[in-house]
């Protein structure tokens, strides 16, 4: 059996966009094997350049899946989708 799916949000403080998103990443981690981590983009540089106007952004198998705004359903199909490839 595979192990828990990585999954990363690009986040920065203060941003209630990026609250929700963690709120619903939270949510989907007690029902899909995934495990989420938080990274501030404020504290690098290149993060804060690349993210700093798209963020919530959240990755997953090494590619992004969502920006903002996150839309739930969309978000929990593309995390299905990830953990029912064969590639894994």
């Amino acid at each position: 059996m595979p192990g828990l799916l990585a999954v990363t949000l690009y986040r920065a403080p203060g941003c209630g966009l990026c609250d929700r998103a963690e709120a619903i990443l939270a949510r989907l981690a007690r029902e899909l094997p995934i495990a989420v981590t938080a990274v501030d983009i404020s504290s690098d540089p290149a993060l804060e350049a690349r993210y700093f106007l798209e963020i919530p952004v959240i990755e997953a198998d090494g590619r992004i899946i969502a920006r903002a705004p996150i839309a739930e359903a969309a978000l929990r199909a593309e995390l299905e989708a990830l953990l029912e490839s064969p590639a894994r």
